[in-house]
């Protein structure tokens, strides 16, 4: 299969939760689906990353742009910060044009410190998505600290979820094979 899953981790911590859970979450599909994945953090947009960045002048940022907006699914998490996603997490998606995620399927995630941040899917990545137009799946996945052990995750429970999430790809991606096939014949 030629599927692209491409994960986005809000991050700037290394090694950090956040992508731990997001490369699980592209390698789960990746198992599940074929294809390849593309997994990236705010670390890896280049040092100069924030308020300046624009696409067209920085070759991370580029890199990594393209690859997401090109992606047949994408996973996506932030850290929770003071109740919501990180700013960077924010900035990177503005430099987003509104109609290029339309219909696109995308897995919702975050990390915190406890369990007590777990709506930060519903109430601020959940809408921020719709905003786009593209396809939220159902199941969010939210790992608190205690979810993790060892550098990787641990909770049967956040590995259950996270499985449930993963296979809600399924009817989005029956659709963008098909594309592709069409694209190629």
């Amino acid at each position: 299969s030629g599927l692209k899953f491409v994960g986005f981790a809000g991050s700037f911590s290394n090694p950090s939760k956040t992508r731990l859970l997001v490369a699980e979450a592209t390698d789960r599909a990746v198992a599940r689906f074929g294809g390849t994945s593309h997994v990236f953090d705010i670390a890896d947009l280049g040092a100069g990353f924030g308020a300046a960045s624009v696409p067209g002048r920085t070759p991370d940022l580029d890199r990594h742009l393209d690859a997401f907006l090109a992606a047949d699914a994408i996973v996506v998490a932030s850290p929770v910060y003071k109740g919501s996603y990180t700013g960077l997490f924010k900035h990177f998606i503005d430099l987003i044009d509104p109609a290029a995620l339309l219909d696109k399927p995308i897995l919702l995630a975050a990390t915190g410190g406890g369990h007590r941040h777990a709506l930060v899917i519903e109430h601020q990545l959940r809408p921020l998505f719709a905003f786009f137009e593209a396809r939220v799946l159902a199941t969010g996945v939210y790992a608190a600290s205690a979810d993790f052990a060892d550098g990787r995750l641990a909770d049967d429970q956040t590995g259950a979820r996270l499985d449930r999430a993963v296979a809600q790809f399924a009817d989005h991606l029956q659709a963008a094979s098909i594309r592709q096939a069409r694209a190629v014949a």
